[in-house]
């Protein structure tokens, strides 16, 4: 069986449960406490030299870090229910946006939140070496979740679903994003109507809660 090592609170494993349960996949899910630093003792960078989550072990024992190498994995592993796309356009655009959200969006929540929370002075990087914050990062950070908001809702202006007309990766990777945004206090603005009533469909999936 499979099995996810991830934390119920983090963002990132958050995106691979979504992933799991949207292909209706059964695993082994194994709890990893970031807040006690688990994910940095011996055992576990024996396991995943990464010191990250998620992490998913596969039938054969070996270890696939990173969210786009899960969902490489099990979408070629487990077809049903794809989630990268099913024609070459599709495919191209679930990249392309997810690519988007991530660099736009993930990377900049990720900056405002790190660089800035006191518990993390010396993590402002996940992973197994310490770097100090930056609060300068903080700050930009924060106004490049605006702008990716008005992305996001521009697109969702056009589109039922972040790359297209179904439901993907994208999509996970959008509403993990937007959520995590509240972590730093910006909500869904007013006025990205399009954006928020997509959100309001994510929140009604099944794998919302996963």
């Amino acid at each position: 069986m499979l099995k996810l090592y991830s934390n119920k609170t983090a963002p990132s494993p958050r995106r691979a449960r979504m992933l799991l349960s949207e292909k209706g996949l059964e695993f082994e899910l194994i709890e990893v406490d970031l807040a006690g630093g688990e994910q940095l003792t011996p055992t576990y960078l024996a396991k995943v030299p990464a010191g990250l989550v998620p992490a998913l072990e596969v039938e054969s024992g070996e270890i696939i870090t990173e969210n786009l190498g899960i969902a490489a994995y099990l979408e070629a592993a487990f077809p049903d229910r794809p989630m990268l796309g099913s024609t070459a356009l599709e495919k191209g655009r679930v990249a392309q946006w997810n690519a988007r959200v991530e660099y736009l969006g993930l990377l900049s929540v990720q900056d405002a939140f790190r660089n800035k929370v006191s518990g993390l002075a010396d993590r402002a990087l996940p992973g197994p070496t310490n770097y100090a914050q930056i609060p300068a990062l903080a700050q930009r950070g924060l106004e490049r979740i605006n702008e990716f908001m008005d992305t996001l809702n521009e697109r969702l202006k056009q589109s039922l679903y972040v790359a297209g007309d179904f439901y993907s990766l994208a999509d996970i990777t959008a509403t993990v994003v937007v959520d995590f945004a509240g972590w730093v206090r910006v909500p869904i603005p007013a006025t990205a109507t399009a954006l928020a009533h997509w959100h309001e469909r994510m929140q009604q999936r099944e794998s919302y809660t996963a």
